[in-house]
């Protein structure tokens, strides 16, 4: 029974915090029902009156952040899902900066300790203070001897401690909203609030396993080890855990202090068109991309090159959406719009029935306002936006993956501008997917792909014994239910009918606890 009261109770709590900080004053009441109208009415009764000056960012900020490491995740998460939160509570959610206060140095060395199981002396030579902290954890410098006795610096990241049991607590209320929606708001299955949960608890799950970040910050060195002025550090596998994360010390600056790089002497403008070239060239030739490329994670060494750092968030496109990627950019820079539309109902992303020359025409209506037009005037960001936007007239599905590649682009523009506020994203973009078309487009492209072919048909000639095999066990079976009908043994008929047994006490308890739980908030409001 706690176990289904404590959700309500956690929720109430942030219903009250976020109450007190302002968040449902940001709601715009005309749009809204009756009912809602009213609950949001009464909810602004506790608000605090130093936060009516606030901006909607802040606001959001300061609630998210006072209820702690899981609803700032949410509130992240969310940023990049606009589909279900609405395009402008998106954009406030985006702005949210993800800094908590620092956990003492005795719990970061207890934390390396129990990960490790001996001391931080026997692992570090020096274990400095947190220099930055987060939701999920905080970096501390540090210096490490190798073999040869030489010394050098390095980052060391640790686990928050107590952040998995939070965030499974948080989780579970998540869960009960999300069920709620889906049962008593109907429309709102559309939207697959469970699902949505699903996704965010299995990011949070793979974010706080540091091994599989390193992982990340492996694969993305390798696949860059060749491109000019862009590398990630590398990574100390002896000193990294599920917990902790011991990677290569970047002295470098950061791209938000973009005076500071001007005083260096530093290109800006080839920054600029580093920044989005290295992720085009990511997204595009490798398929794994830096989700959360913003200034704080993107370091400018003295020589120009840059560093991306904080691999917890990436992103992948499989073969196949990275050539429907490349065919719409390069459509739009051509003015082929017709293509454009094609490349979207080869994809499925619109339904067949749709009209292809309606699309195509919707998609001139984004596309040819761009051209003629001064570059710093052009976004290739807001340009995917209006697409997804258009998309949706014609009935498009949600594509997760899409919407995380939308919402990485709007960051990386925003970090090319910020260093070069003409820049001509078309222009820079042109050599990475004209280059990255004619590879995969060309002749010598489609040669490539027919080996695939062949050798994909060569592999199911070789597995087609064991296909007949299956067949023919699976016909058997079959024959034999028709004859005999559907039966199951002892064991399995007593489990399902303990099974039933329980599901029909579960509910009723449920049901109790829930009309408890709402009678004891009824009456703590009338008195």
């Amino acid at each position: 029974m706690g176990f289904a009261v404590m959700p309500l109770f956690r929720l109430a709590r942030a219903g009250f915090v976020m109450a007190r900080e302002g968040v449902f004053g940001l709601a715009h009441l005309p749009d809204l029902p009756a009912g809602p109208r009213l609950a949001i009415g009464f909810a602004r009764l506790f608000e605090r009156r130093s936060v009516r000056n606030k901006s909607a960012q802040l606001r959001l900020s300061d609630a998210l952040n006072r209820l702690g490491p899981s609803y700032v995740k949410l509130g992240q998460f969310l940023a990049t899902r606009a589909d279900v939160v609405g395009k402008e509570a998106a954009q406030e959610l985006s702005a949210l900066q993800d800094r908590l206060p620092a956990f003492s140095q005795a719990e970061a060395l207890k934390a390396i300790a129990d990960q490790f199981g001996q001391p931080v002396e026997g692992l570090f030579v020096e274990f400095g203070e947190a220099v930055a902290a987060a939701s999920i954890a905080q970096v501390h410098p540090a210096i490490v001897r190798d073999r040869d006795g030489s010394e050098r610096k390095v980052a060391v990241k640790v686990l928050r401690p107590g952040v998995a049991r939070r965030f499974k607590r948080d989780l579970d209320g998540f869960y009960l909203v999300a069920r709620m929606a889906e049962r008593f708001h109907p429309p709102s299955r559309r939207l697959r609030p469970v699902a949505v949960v699903d996704t965010l608890a299995q990011s949070v799950a793979m974010e706080m396993d540091f091994r599989l970040e390193a992982a990340g910050l492996s694969e993305m060195a390798e696949n860059t080890a060749q491109d000019p002025a862009f590398r990630v550090p590398e990574v100390d596998w002896l000193r990294t855990a599920k917990g902790v994360l011991t990677m290569e010390w970047i002295d470098g600056r950061k791209m938000s202090d973009v005076d500071g790089l001007r005083e260096d002497g530093l290109d800006l403008e080839a920054l600029g068109a580093n920044v989005i070239q290295s992720f085009l060239r990511h997204t595009l030739r490798d398929g794994f991309f830096h989700a959360d490329m913003h200034q704080g994670n993107l370091f400018v060494e003295p020589d120009g090159t840059l560093v991306a750092v904080d691999f917890g968030i990436t992103g992948r496109l499989t073969q196949r959406e990275r050539r429907f990627l490349a065919e719409i950019l390069f459509g739009f820079i051509t003015r082929n719009y017709r293509r454009v539309a094609e490349v979207h109902f080869e994809a499925g992303y619109v339904p067949a029935h749709q009209d292809v020359d309606m699309f195509a025409q919707a998609i001139r209506a984004i596309g040819e306002p761009i051209h003629g037009h001064d570059a710093s005037e052009i976004s290739m960001a807001r340009l995917l936006t209006q697409l997804f936007e258009v998309t949706e007239l014609f009935e498009m599905h949600t594509q997760t993956q899409l919407i995380m590649l939308q919402k990485t682009m709007v960051v990386v523009e925003g970090v090319a501008r910020s260093l070069n506020p003409h820049l001509d994203m078309w222009r820079t973009a042109e050599p990475v997917v004209g280059d990255w078309i004619r590879e995969h487009l060309g002749p010598v492209g489609k040669l490539r792909d027919a080996g695939s072919v062949l050798g994909s048909m060569g592999r199911i000639a070789n597995d087609l014994p064991i296909f007949a095999d299956r067949i023919g066990r699976m016909s058997e079976e079959f024959e034999k239910m028709t004859t005999n009908g559907l039966r199951f043994d002892t064991e399995t008929a007593e489990a399902i009918g303990k099974a039933e047994a329980r599901h029909t006490r579960s509910g009723r308890v449920a049901l109790w606890v829930i009309a408890l739980s709402l009678a004891a908030i009824a009456v703590g409001v009338w008195h």
